[in-house]
């Protein structure tokens, strides 16, 4: 199990500073969401590397690897058609970077059979781009919006290609899903590849019923988790998704993961 963490929690950091923080913390892995205050990828790493070639070039001499991009707001499930061209920017970002998996949004509702319909031609289409680009990334959607509990992750498991992956995000399935991640690792654990983690306590904060706060000082079940993932031999990554670009109360990164290794949070 590799632990990372998001630069969602450091977005103001270049990817040398990102790579610093990892290495001063002892993390092994990265997943990237922002770096220089932009959440638009492509467009920094063509100012910063030129072509995919130049970040390719880069990443030879790293020590931190990088395990998943998060393209901004596409979503897999919802009432319009999404935008395609949002993949194809990032599809060469992603292969140079060893072919990592593009996270996209699941987006949605209630699943609905609609909904199911347009994650399903989204996903065949999806197929069809990687085989012309001769692509070796992959999606990986993340259970954010209607993806939140046991009945809807089934609906969407029941249509869907058993290769497609999920990035289950555990404190939203536990938080707003109200399933402990016990009961809900079973029916995922073939699927997920990628786990967000971030700790909250129930009282209300900044645009969200509950409130952020630093590893180990909340009331998510994160020893119930680990438990579950290393019974099971979990191989894929655990990442801190501390979200600080959206909530600047929460304090720097450094900060949370001196305090989860502190505590043996995860």
């Amino acid at each position: 199990m590799h632990r990372a963490f998001s630069t969602i929690g450091c977005p103001s950091a270049n990817l040398e500073e990102v790579f610093e923080i990892a290495q001063r913390n002892n993390i092994e892995a990265v997943e990237l969401r922002a770096l220089g205050d932009s959440v638009d990828l492509p467009t920094y790493f063509t100012r910063h590397f030129g072509r995919p070639s130049g970040l390719r070039e880069f990443m030879q001499s790293a020590s931190v690897k990088i395990t998943a991009i998060h393209t901004t707001s596409f979503r897999l499930m919802g009432p319009r058609e999404p935008d395609r061209d949002i993949l194809r920017r990032y599809l060469p970002w992603a292969d140079a970077l060893g072919g990592v998996p593009l996270r996209v949004l699941d987006g949605g509702t209630k699943v609905t059979k609609a909904e199911l319909r347009r994650a399903c031609s989204v996903l065949s289409w999806w197929r069809e781009e990687r085989e012309a680009e001769g692509a070796a990334s992959d999606l990986i959607i993340e259970t954010h919006h209607s993806l939140t509990n046991r009945a809807a992750l089934e609906r969407f498991m029941d249509v869907t290609s058993p290769d497609t992956a999920l990035l289950w995000d555990a404190h939203q399935t536990w938080r707003n899903g109200g399933e402990s991640p016990a009961s809900l690792w079973p029916v995922l654990k073939e699927r997920v590849t990628h786990v967000h983690v971030r700790d909250s306590i129930n009282e209300p904060g900044v645009g969200h019923p509950f409130t952020y706060v630093l590893p180990g000082d909340g009331e998510f079940p994160m020893a119930e988790l680990t438990t579950e993932l290393e019974r099971d031999g979990f191989a894929g990554t655990l990442c801190l998704d501390w979200e600080l670009l959206w909530h600047s109360y929460l304090p720097p990164i450094d900060e949370a993961l001196a305090e989860a290794k502190l505590k043996h949070w995860w």
